[in-house]
């Protein structure tokens, strides 16, 4: 019989198989802890659970269905893992160190990626599929188990291959996972949601009360300009998207963000500048300025320093809330853009 996928499961439903093995529910607790708190890789290092269970737990369940198939480092401290699927797909996902306590993950929610944005590098090979839950909830205990003893996850982006919102059914359960108590114990407001733009997505987000940080990729404030860089902007015009973003922030309380990568010559002028101003003048909003990391095979430049310094304070200068996103991992192709379905970079 195929074996059963332990990270698929709910707690309730975990519960439920130990009570029908004539076990008592803190077994399944027992298990949750190893993995999600003491970064057990196998059930045989689950030493607090009798010899037989574990046999028995490693012969009906698997944990990990993706396997390591490459692990990459950068010398800021940033690590990634190119991750082959059961069905021999590849995604990848990135561990960030930015201070002595800041540990962020950032995960991917599909094999590729159907957005075409044209400067990104994780649409390139095309879309495959969604990922499960428990691919996803994957991503994120393989890259815990990266940390030194010391270190703890602090936040969760979700800013890795796919549009999140295009696999809600997958994502959700697995932030749950990384937000509960016995999970990894995340608080909500730890985790962001990146996303193109997907009004209908957004609305779903309000409706459901997720708690998570919104970020929406902007890339430009005019609807012509804008559908150059991301094809699905022609069919999500930026005013609905301003308005979905609108009715996320008034049902949560949740401040949006809205990501703009800096592309020399193409949006990063001050007339560009200035049109993010009017568009967004008025509403509680942070903008994150991104310098364009660049992708081998892409004609894509990225701004010079100053022009990138001139355009933030542009925006501040229009009483726009700024940061500047600091570029890490660009060395192992795991800066924002750069994610794709096969790991490049340097070892």
């Amino acid at each position: 019989m195929p074996q059963l996928q332990f990270l698929e499961q709910t707690p309730d439903a975990l519960q439920a198989w130990f009570a029908a093995q004539g076990l008592p529910a803190y077994r399944a607790v027992q298990v949750r802890r190893w993995l999600f708190e003491r970064r057990a890789a196998a059930f045989d290092q689950m030493t607090d659970l009798p010899r037989p269970l574990r046999s028995q737990l490693a012969d009906q369940w698997t944990i990990f269905t993706t396997r390591a198939a490459k692990h990459l480092k950068a010398d800021d401290g940033t690590e990634k893992l190119l991750l082959e699927t059961a069905d021999q797909e590849q995604i990848e996902c990135v561990l960030l160190r930015d201070d002595k306590r800041r540990r962020t993950i950032c995960i991917s929610t599909q094999v590729g990626c159907p957005m075409g944005c044209v400067f990104c590098a994780s649409g390139l090979s095309g879309f495959v599929r969604n990922l499960r839950s428990g691919e996803i909830i994957e991503q994120m205990l393989r890259l815990q188990q990266l940390l030194a003893p010391d270190e703890r996850l602090s936040h969760v982006v979700v800013m890795g291959m796919g549009e999140p919102l295009l696999n809600l059914d997958g994502l959700l359960p697995a932030l749950a996972e990384a937000t509960r108590a016995d999970g990894l114990a995340l608080s909500a407001r730890r985790v962001t949601i990146s996303t193109v733009g997907l009004p209908a997505g957004i609305r779903r987000l309000a409706d459901e009360n997720c708690p998570y940080h919104l970020a929406v990729s902007l890339h430009a404030a005019d609807d012509r300009l804008r559908s150059q860089l991301v094809p699905a902007g022609r069919k999500h015009p930026i005013a609905s998207i301003l308005a979905a973003a609108d009715d996320y922030f008034q049902r949560t309380g949740r401040r949006v963000t809205f990501e703009y990568v800096l592309l020399a010559g193409l949006n990063d002028q001050p007339e560009h500048a200035r049109r993010l101003v009017r568009l967004l003048r008025g509403r509680e909003v942070l903008v994150n300025v991104i310098p364009y990391n660049r992708v081998p095979g892409l004609p894509y430049q990225t701004p010079a320093a100053a022009v990138t310094a001139r355009f933030a304070q542009s925006l501040r200068q229009g009483n726009l809330t700024v940061k500047t996103r600091h570029r890490k991992g660009q060395r192992i192709d795991a800066a924002c853009g750069q994610l794709r379905r096969g790991a490049g970079g340097q070892g």
